[in-house]
């Protein structure tokens, strides 16, 4: 099992929208809560209803997969959570803010802070370093005074064990080292919660299976996370299925 990985303050973002706690300032338990959501997409076919009134409820520290076939809404859901793209009608609250009302502005801002994505293909920017891509977030949000950056970098690097390709750039590694050091990039900031939109897709089934683990110990470690799969065997393994179909959920 990995360390645990170890969270520090983080300086305030000007204007950020401020995290309430696990239970929010509100009083429910709910960390993520998505009501009624409808997200209709306009077509030269007409109106295609990617998402019919999704209900979601998830609590702090869960590890929740989402499965469906292709077409589903997985991803559209996912979008919806991120800030990625914007309901049609409902609610997407998490840690008490509605996030569905934040400008673009004010989504950067949350997102830099709160929450961790991890892509299909990665998103590594390939002119940087791991190192770079890892410590830019922190950058970007102010996050942690500047001389402590590289050292919480290397510190995730090693949480994820690919340290020693720390000054490599991303078409050095393979695609499960790419995908550990996007997952390291996701912690930089330590946000409570991790998004993941086929985090395996591209990997073979060994080194899907350890990033599921990775995943289970980061859960452990305190971390909420919310993850689009298409792999029921690496579904099987979290705590909780969520399926769609065709745009409504078949089970939560």
């Amino acid at each position: 099992m990995l360390p645990t990985i170890q969270s520090h303050p983080v300086a305030a973002v000007p204007g950020m929208i401020q995290w309430p706690g696990k239970n929010g300032r509100n009083g429910n338990h709910n960390l993520i809560e998505l009501r009624d959501l409808v997200k209709v997409y306009q077509t030269p076919a007409g109106d295609f209803p990617a998402l019919k009134g999704i209900h979601l409820s998830v609590e702090p520290g869960e590890f929740v997969v989402v499965v469906g076939k292709s077409g589903s809404g997985k991803t559209t859901m996912i979008n919806m959570l991120t800030g990625i793209d914007r309901p049609t009608s409902g609610e997407v609250i998490v840690g008490g803010v509605p996030i569905h009302k934040l400008d673009e502005n004010q989504m950067s801002r949350w997102r830099g802070r709160n929450l961790g994505v991890v892509f299909q293909f990665f998103q590594l920017l390939p002119t940087l370093t791991i190192l770079e891509n890892i410590t830019l977030p922190m950058d970007l949000c102010n996050a942690y005074p500047l001389r402590e950056r590289k050292a919480r970098a290397m510190h995730l690097l090693e949480q994820v064990e690919i340290a020693e390709n720390a000054h490599k750039l991303p078409s050095e590694l393979s695609g499960g080292q790419q995908q550990r050091a996007a997952i390291a990039r996701a912690l930089a900031n330590d946000p409570p919660i991790l998004a993941a939109d086929e985090p395996t897709g591209n990997l073979d089934s060994r080194t899907a299976s350890t990033i599921f683990e990775l995943f289970q110990t980061l859960v452990e470690q305190g971390k909420t996370l919310l993850v689009v799969t298409h792999d029921n065997d690496l579904a099987a393994q979290a705590s909780r299925i969520v399926e769609l179909a065709d745009g409504g959920m078949l089970r939560s």
